[in-house]
């Protein structure tokens, strides 16, 4: 059978959708994914930039001989990436690394690249190593729990599903200290007229059944079930192709996404796994919940007579498999808007970003919405959640502000000029 051939772009842009694809066909988990992005860009950017200078690496400089292939550094430091936790595509990647190697001149300019490759892909696997990591993908784990009761997160329907990944908010960030150095101050009190006026939004505009919501709201939330790992890898190789990015700055653009993406989704992870509260199904329909060992059956009402619950009520979207507080799309979403306006040095960032298209087949990235300013995208995931049912327009909000201050915080420590 012959090889696929390789993708478009640069040989960064390339095995960054190698990558992509690698990973989000592993079956691994968004918040997952990006820790498994982020192992291969900061690989991949070391390598560029040990022979091209001008930046900060993210681990060790590597030393390269004069006139070593960067391009040859980069595929090297990819591949060898990911055969280490990918062995299973071995044989695919394989193919890919043989078409790469083969588009580059033999001599002392490639062998000297792939040793600048090699040694990249070396340090960062050690780096990492024992980071908290779980296999294989998309493995629950332990947590503590919290007393069953009112505001306790409980597993929802349909699937019922196990809690995904409660590992991911112990991996060691990249970037960052700590998983909870922007910890968010815990939800509102189910008393509060903030809470009240939440759950009756949720419960008017989220519903799977809403009159209240436009269809262009509504076209709003589905395009947001987009895979993020897919949506931002893909924006950081079309900004790269649109602005005729080298080898380097194309590099650090991914590597600035994939990193700070991990950290945002390791801060958002621990969060959620601290604060344990409700998603909205689970509060307006307190018979939405079944026998999980997180809590009786049916489930508690809030106690407050400003809400009023209701049987029967079902979100938009199918809610995922973790707790409510903070919005992990509202993290991710906030600090790539961060990500993508510091590289380019403004808040105008005029980008196109592809989503779900609901008449499409699914997995589509078929809708493409235009961002002109970087608040334009954090104002359209806040509500994008609230519409599809799966988040309080607090909960959105928090993971907004802990999205960006993760970025900023990572882009002052990493990524930087030398000079």
């Amino acid at each position: 059978m012959a090889a696929s051939p390789l993708p478009p772009g640069n040989t960064v842009q390339q095995w960054n959708a190698i990558a992509e694809n690698t990973v989000v066909g592993s079956g691994a988990f968004q918040a997952e994914g990006f820790i498994y992005m982020g192992y291969v860009s900061a690989a991949v950017y070391d390598a560029v930039v040990s022979i091209e200078g001008g930046y900060a690496p993210y681990g060790a400089v590597i030393p390269a001989a004069p006139g070593a292939s960067a391009d040859a550094a980069a595929v090297e430091a990819a591949y060898r990436t990911l055969i280490y936790y990918f062995p299973g595509q071995a044989m695919t990647l394989e193919g890919f690394y043989i078409d790469a190697l083969a588009l580059i001149p033999d001599g002392a300019s490639k062998t000297a690249g792939l040793a600048v490759g090699l040694a990249a892909a070396t340090n960062i696997i050690s780096l990492r190593a024992g980071d908290g990591l779980r296999t294989p993908i998309g493995v629950t784990s332990s947590f503590p729990t919290l007393a069953p009761g009112a505001g306790v997160w409980r597993l929802t329907p349909p699937a019922f599903a196990a809690p995904q990944t409660p590992w991911v908010g112990d991996v060691r960030p990249f970037i960052l200290q700590s998983a909870d150095q922007f910890l968010p101050d815990p939800p509102p009190s189910l008393q509060s007229t903030e809470w009240a006026e939440a759950f009756s939004q949720i419960k008017t505009y989220g519903e799977a059944s809403s009159i209240a919501r436009t269809p262009e709201q509504t076209a709003i939330g589905r395009f947001w079930s987009a895979n993020v790992v897919r949506q931002y890898n893909r924006l950081a190789r079309e900004v790269a192709e649109d602005r005729d990015l080298g080898l380097l700055q194309t590099a650090r653009l991914i590597a600035m996404v994939d990193t700070v993406g991990a950290d945002a989704l390791i801060s958002c992870l621990f969060a959620k796994y601290h604060y344990l509260f409700w998603r909205p199904v689970t509060a307006i329909d307190p018979t939405a919940v079944t026998a999980d060992g997180f809590g009786p059956v049916p489930g508690y009402d809030d106690g407050n007579p400003a809400t009023l619950e209701q049987v029967g009520w079902r979100p938009l979207l199918a809610t995922p498999n973790h707790p409510e507080y903070p919005a992990a799309h509202g993290a991710i979403s906030s600090a790539m808007a961060e990500v993508f306006s510091t590289f380019l040095g403004k808040q105008r960032i005029n980008l196109h970003i592809h989503g779900f298209d609901a008449a499409g087949p699914a997995g589509n990235l078929s809708a493409v919405s235009q961002f002109e300013m970087a608040n334009d995208l954090r104002n359209e995931i806040i509500y994008a959640r609230l519409w599809a049912g799966l988040h309080y327009h607090f909960s959105s909000i928090a993971g907004v502000v802990l999205g960006r201050n993760v970025a900023k915080y990572n882009l002052r420590q990493a990524f930087r000029p030398l000079n």
